[in-house]
């Protein structure tokens, strides 16, 4: 099957591809205008997330990434069943037939037609009640509950909402289809709305919610510290503690007490230590400066002059000399001066040391009675310590909390919802369902898919032999000659069997001309031709008086035989019905010279069949009939005998056996394929030479259009060649 073929194939069935292309519109187009128009209007959102800074309310109010699954929750949550009821509500869509199915029974309850029958069927009901349940309509069913309903007629609104996700972007599109188209378009923008006021409802019950526990953490928070304050005081009021400057009153007041028993302690060593030079010097004449006393220091260094005073005078003038004793008489003096006032300080020192002895006695029983109630209080300190970590981290977590808490009352002033209307719903000025063009087109194309499939069949169930081509593959025989179809409008006044003589340039007769060529140019030019078909009606006796007068009109010496002894038709052509022929010359009542006639038209010869009805195989298969073909042979280069169909007639296989050929006319596109195989097959089973075919009666236009090798005859480009 090539394109050519397939081209063909449509060329020729055309009007199967025209009729299903033009018919399945015109179906398309009338439902489409028997269906309820329905429009759709659709409103874009954009899907923001706000970022939050308050950390308290990420778990409430978390940013998440925006994911597929995100959206998918989006779209999810604006179909929600809670959605579509708050429309039903507010369309009260529980009363429309469209969303409820209810309401339509209800309308029909009120419809002429269903009252209409309700009478009839009251008054049928005292007649027959039988017949009144035949003519009683279906009873309304109760109104379902409220509820129901309205379940009922959102379940019908989510159907009829579709929202998307425009592709690789976090728009929204949500489409609503309704009858009306008012309603798709106020149910589209209001399911929007919703979608973004409960967004924000939702937030701002989230930070309602959060403000509320954070108020109450922060009352909770501060009477945990109240309750830790007052448990401190208790314990301190309770152990006698009491807060100095930078530490518990006790612990200062150890400290002070230690401070003060080591500063005595050093008093204690400086006045033992001068108390212990004190009496040295009494006893050794130490060195006394250390005692401070500014008497003692003066009378020392005047002794400690007397006695340089004295070494010196003893030195020079001897122990006896006044000045000498006088010296030493001074230095006597002074030295019981330096002796008493010695005395004096050492007293007044080992006053000072027992003075400083007494303190130190006293602040050693201080610190340790002191050390004792430390000792006593340790464990009220450490519960005193351990409640005020306790009351810092409280004051820790109060202080985090308030600052948390006023955030959050200032993200209420600026909250915003996460998804804002890009493009509202506008009014649809067309319908959405039924798309009429488109549903033509649909129907257009699958027309045309359906008459292409109409021709495929038609062409696969198709048997009969369309080209030269077919011949040749089905019944493997040569297809001698193309014979064209004369219509009417083409014969004018001519018959078709004078075609040939009137228009001898016309393609008819060019037909013949190839069909003689054909015969001719065989490896052995036959003489005695016969001419038969499958059935009747296939033009084989047209094709034997063309093929004899155009072999006439050439210069061939040329006898045309009529064999159809049943239903002859030489006789009709050549107008010489009743006529002896060739029956009269097999039975011995008629001479060849006197039955051989001459065509009026040309130098043809004919013998019609006769007028004797019998039965004609027996004749044909006599001697007689033999030994005419043998006479004739020697006078004529050409005898062309028209035998009956050879399928249903035995009288054609016996002619065709005594032909030196048969020639098979085949009826164009008519002719089914087995026929002329079953034909072909008995002709063979005769033995007789079947030289090839011929295709009668072609539509020259059709088959010119037809793709195959052989329609290039029929070619416009080939019109100068040929006279009609």
């Amino acid at each position: 099957m090539t394109v050519a073929a397939l081209l063909a194939a449509l060329r020729r069935r055309r009007w199967v591809l025209i009729l299903c292309a033009l018919l399945f519109p015109v179906a398309a187009f009338v439902a489409a205008k028997q269906l309820t128009p329905r429009y759709t209007s659709s409103a874009t959102v954009m899907f923001e997330p706000t970022d939050y800074a308050a950390r308290e309310l990420q778990s409430i109010l978390r940013d998440e990434t925006t994911t597929d699954a995100v959206l998918a929750s989006q779209i999810e949550v604006i179909r929600s069943l809670s959605v579509a009821r708050r429309l039903v509500r507010q369309y009260n869509l529980t009363n429309d037939d469209e969303f409820f199915w209810w309401a339509g029974e209800s309308k029909r309850a009120e419809s002429l037609r269903y009252r209409w029958s309700e009478a009839l069927a009251q008054r049928l009901n005292a007649i027959s009640p039988s017949l009144a349940e035949l003519v009683a309509p279906e009873p309304i069913p109760p109104r379902p509950p409220e509820e129901r309903a309205e379940i009922a007629a959102a379940e019908a609104v989510r159907d009829k909402m579709k929202v998307e996700v425009v592709r690789n972007s976090r728009v929204l599109t949500i489409s609503f289809t309704s009858e009306k188209p008012q309603l798709a378009t106020d149910i589209a923008n209001t399911a929007a709305d919703l979608y973004i006021a409960d967004q924000l409802e939702a937030k701002f019950n989230a930070v309602r919610r959060a403000n509320d526990w954070l108020d109450s953490r922060v009352g909770q928070l501060r009477r945990e510290l109240g309750q830790t304050e007052n448990r401190i005081a208790e314990i301190r009021s309770a152990s006698g503690l009491t807060r100095g400057v930078s530490a518990a009153l006790s612990t200062e007041q150890v400290s002070k007490i230690n401070t003060d028993l080591v500063e005595a302690r050093n008093m204690l060593a400086q006045a033992e230590a001068r108390l212990n030079a004190g009496r040295g010097g009494a006893g050794g004449g130490a060195d006394m400066t250390a005692l401070g006393s500014s008497n003692l220091v003066q009378q020392r260094a005047a002794r400690d002059q007397a006695r340089s005073e004295l070494g010196r005078l003893s030195a020079t003038l001897g122990p006896n000399h006044p000045d000498v004793r006088a010296a030493q008489s001074r230095l006597s003096d002074l030295e019981r001066s330096v002796g008493s006032e010695t005395g004096r300080v050492v007293q007044a020192l080992d006053a000072s040391a027992r003075e400083a002895r007494a303190r130190v006695r006293s602040l050693e029983e201080s610190l340790r009675l002191q050390e004792a109630r430390v000792n006593q209080s340790q464990s009220a300190e450490i519960q005193v310590a351990a409640l005020e970590r306790e009351a810092e981290a409280s004051r820790t977590l109060l202080r985090a909390v308030l600052e948390r808490s006023q955030q959050t009352v200032a993200q209420t002033a600026i909250e915003k919802a996460d998804a804002r209307v890009l493009s509202p719903a506008t009014l649809p000025g067309s319908p959405s369902f039924p798309k009429t063009m488109l549903m033509v087109v649909a129907a257009a194309v699958l027309g045309t898919l359906f008459g292409l499939l109409i021709i495929w069949f038609l062409e696969q169930a198709d048997s009969t032999l369309r080209s030269g081509d077919e011949i040749r593959a089905g019944l493997g025989l040569p297809c001698l000659a193309l014979v064209p179809m004369l219509r009417r409008g083409l014969l004018g006044r001519h018959r078709v069997e004078d075609y040939v003589v009137r228009k001898p340039l016309s393609p008819f007769a060019e037909s013949m001309r190839t069909l003689r060529a054909a015969l001719w140019l065989g490896s052995e030019p036959p003489r005695v031709v016969v001419i038969t078909a499958a059935r009747p009606g296939e033009g084989k006796t047209t094709t034997s008086v063309a093929l004899a007068r155009s072999a006439a009109m050439n210069g061939e010496r040329v006898l045309l035989i009529d064999c159809d002894v049943r239903q002859p038709s030489l006789g009709r052509v050549f107008r010489c019905e009743g006529a002896p022929g060739v029956t009269d010359l097999l039975l011995g009542q008629a001479v060849l010279e006197r039955i051989i006639r001459r065509d009026h038209l040309s130098s043809l010869d004919y013998i019609p069949a006769g007028a004797a009805e019998i039965h004609s195989l027996g004749l044909f298969m006599s001697e007689a009939m033999a030994g005419l073909l043998d006479r004739v042979r020697r006078d004529y280069d050409l005898i062309v005998l028209d035998a009956p169909p050879a399928l249903a007639m035995a009288d054609a296989r016996v002619v065709a056996r005594l032909a030196d050929a048969t020639l098979l006319c085949v009826r164009w596109r008519d002719t089914p394929r087995s026929v002329v195989r079953n034909s072909l097959g008995l002709l063979e089973e005769a033995h007789a030479r079947v030289v090839g075919a011929a295709l009668t009666q072609v539509d020259a236009k059709v088959h010119g259009r037809s793709g195959y090798a052989d329609a290039e005859v029929y070619h416009p480009r080939y019109g100068g060649y040929f006279r009609e």
